[in-house]
């Protein structure tokens, strides 16, 4: 990276140096805390450019795909697509190299949502059949829900159609769940169906009689080896009229459940549960030796969220720490001794004032410090349109890339851990 061709970001003293990627494209962020917006390289970075910022956007309504040249500064529109929300943007993600990066589009023709593989640097493109949530490690595969289900419980992570358009699932549907797709040939499968999640994995996923709720898949992450993928499924009861945002609507009728399975759909265990979820908690994600999960919970019922492990067969439950609190998003380190976090707003290890913390976490000592401080208040009430930095790891985990709401808008920065890593 060219620290040269970007400006320094030094509101509250940051500990370690950071960088604005996007001080003149207003509207920008980067996907999540589990997927780098840095190419494999380390050459490129792909964000999410917004048309607006004070509203959700409707059917049909575009935005951009940009990518960052870490090296020369440019800053340029590559794509434009109508398959984005608000906290994901179009789910960019990069494959084994800078020549792949995989985004979602929606054909306002049929209102059908794809993913398109793009070569960035030659415009070449490629429609897949299915869509993108996360790609494996090595760019071979692409694995997603059905994206345009995902408001039906929260807005802001999957695409957006009209939504007559969107079925509805009531009970264990075995037409619908998780599909992988098979970027060589852009051809899509069922991975497996709710259908599969709810009758084959073991320990069984505590649901009751499903025909009662609606049940959606939600998000899913391939382990950092490429082996395994971690699904999260939803469900709610059934009404008698169409139900959607229950997170704002009906928040405390909602269930969870992570489910692990290998990719040819053996292996399948629920790794956390309802029991598990109903105690209050968040984000999960892979442990770097893509064995075990990471994730805040209530564990123990204390009121106040811990760092939680759990293995990917649903056993080893348990805190990672009791010393600190969590929050926000965490991943762990490769060296076991580190957690990076970030905060929500509402959190009791946000500042107070909109601005939140990352995070740095050492597990050796119970201790943390603030490696940086960031504004994530906006003006717009809409929950769904709130800013989270989503602290995210590059592939020589030297990097970290993260939002904020800063001068009026979204912008994307880098910070080279370096300094903290010593």
């Amino acid at each position: 990276m060219n620290t040269a061709r970007f400006p320094r970001y030094e509101q509250f003293d940051p500990q370690v140096p950071v960088w604005c990627v996007t001080p003149n494209e207003p509207g920008c962020l980067h996907r999540f805390f589990d997927t780098s917006p840095i190419s494999p390289s380390g050459r490129y970075l792909a964000v999410f450019q917004f048309p607006f910022e004070d509203r959700r956007p409707l059917p049909g309504e575009a935005g951009r795909v940009r990518v960052i040249d870490l090296e020369t500064g440019e800053n340029r529109a590559v794509a434009e697509t109508c398959g984005w929300e608000t906290q994901m943007g179009a789910n960019i993600n990069w494959g084994a190299s800078d020549h792949e990066l995989y985004f979602n589009d929606v054909d306002t023709g049929t209102w059908a949502p794809f993913a398109w593989k793009l070569d960035p640097l030659t415009g070449a493109r490629q429609r897949m059949e299915g869509t993108v949530y996360h790609a494996s490690p090595d760019g071979r595969w692409l694995i997603s829900s059905n994206l345009a289900a995902t408001g039906k419980t929260q807005p802001g992570y999957g695409v957006v159609v009209p939504r007559e358009k969107v079925r509805t699932n009531v009970g264990a549907v075995d037409d619908d769940g998780f599909f992988l797709t098979d970027t060589a040939t852009g051809k899509r499968r069922l991975l497996a169906s709710i259908r599969d999640l709810l009758t084959r994995a073991q320990p069984p996923v505590a649901i009751g009689n499903p025909n009662r709720f609606e049940i959606y898949g939600f998000h899913s992450k391939f382990n950092p080896q490429g082996d395994r993928v971690m699904v999260s499924i939803r469900w709610f009861p059934v009404a008698d009229h169409p139900q959607w945002d229950m997170f704002a609507n009906g928040y405390d009728s909602v269930r969870y459940a992570w489910v692990t399975l290998k990719l040819d759909g053996s292996e399948m265990h629920c790794a956390a549960g309802p029991e598990q979820w109903e105690k209050g908690g968040h984000h999960a994600t892979w442990f770097p030796d893509g064995k075990r999960i990471s994730m805040n919970l209530d564990l123990d019922r204390e009121g106040c969220l811990r760092f939680v492990q759990v293995n990917a067969d649903g056993s080893g439950l348990g805190k990672i720490t009791n010393q600190v609190q969590g929050s926000g998003h965490p991943t762990v380190h490769p060296d076991a001794r580190h957690i990076l976090a970030d905060t929500y707003a509402h959190e009791p290890v946000a500042f107070g004032d909109g601005t939140v913390p990352l995070r740095w976490v050492d597990l050796s000592g119970g201790t943390e410090q603030t490696a940086v401080r960031i504004n994530i208040s906006q003006p717009c009430e809409d929950g769904a349109l709130r800013v989270d930095p989503h602290p995210a790891w590059d592939r020589t985990w030297r990097y970290v890339t993260f939002n904020g709401f800063v001068g009026g808008t979204r912008r994307v920065f880098v910070a080279d851990m370096s300094r903290l890593l010593k």
